[in-house]
């Protein structure tokens, strides 16, 4: 029985690119059985295309608009079998000295065909990166959060996220329409997009933008405590004593 092809999706936002991909396989094929299964022109639609069916292997770009290679191997990590992945690029030799380092796949453009066959070539030897090797090398911070739901990957975007509440093992997502859980480090998204949230207590994180104000209130014992108000949501988030200046930091920015 011949060997199944090696299935390949191409993720790129420009089509030349893609197409010159495709033409590199091809030239491959006669060495080793390829099948192109799909392309995109952006991570988030690579990950649509893959929910159902992922391949073995991603050849992606890592500048990409709305998301980008990196940020998708991320979300990759979260299907039920997750394909190898490799890197293709524009950048200069000097800014893949973290790939190297960390043993990162890539390709710089223009790609040539011996180095595109030998990355091939160790496709079936690859495990997938982990997220701790992506996050060791240089990105911005992600676009969206993603999160398990009956065997799919959900995307969350950023920009909707009002707070992330760590409860257990989990971090529950807010948006203004519901809930997602997301097994992830508290510290880890404070640290990534600690220009968005600000940290109201030891559990908690919430959106700067999604602050409406502070309230001061006071429990059954007689003790006095700030709470959180939210724009469009009527709940609110109690204020560590830790993290009580935050209430006096944030009311000078919106005054001025």
């Amino acid at each position: 029985m011949a060997d199944a092809p090696l299935r390949v999706v191409l993720v790129d936002d420009e089509t030349p690119a893609r197409r010159r991909l495709r033409e590199l396989l091809d030239d491959c094929s006669a060495l080793l059985p390829i099948a192109v299964v799909g392309e995109a022109a952006n991570g988030r639609e690579a990950l649509d295309l893959m929910q159902l069916a992922p391949p073995d292997l991603v050849l992606t770009d890592i500048h990409m608009p709305d998301m980008d290679g990196l940020e998708l191997a991320r979300h990759l990590l979260k299907l039920p079998r997750p394909p190898v992945v490799v890197f293709t690029t524009a950048f200069q030799e000097h800014a893949l000295e973290a790939f190297d380092v960390h043993a990162v796949d890539y390709l710089v453009k223009p790609v040539r065909v011996q180095r595109l066959l030998s990355a091939l070539q160790k496709v079936p030897r690859l495990r997938p990166l982990s997220a701790e090797r992506i996050s060791l090398l240089p990105a911005n911070a992600r676009r969206y959060l993603s999160v398990t739901e009956r065997s799919r990957v959900v995307l969350v975007p950023i920009d909707e996220v009002i707070y992330l509440k760590a409860e257990l093992k989990y971090i529950t997502i807010r948006t203004h329409d519901r809930e997602f859980l997301l097994e992830e480090s508290l510290t880890r998204l404070e640290h990534e997009f600690g220009h968005r949230f600000v940290r109201v207590h030891r559990n908690c994180l919430v959106a700067r933008d999604a602050i409406r104000g502070f309230e001061r209130r006071v429990n059954d014992d007689g003790d006095a405590h700030w709470e959180v108000l939210l724009t469009r949501l009527d709940e609110t988030l109690p204020v560590s004593r830790r993290q009580q200046g935050i209430v006096r930091d944030l009311s000078r920015e919106s005054v001025g």
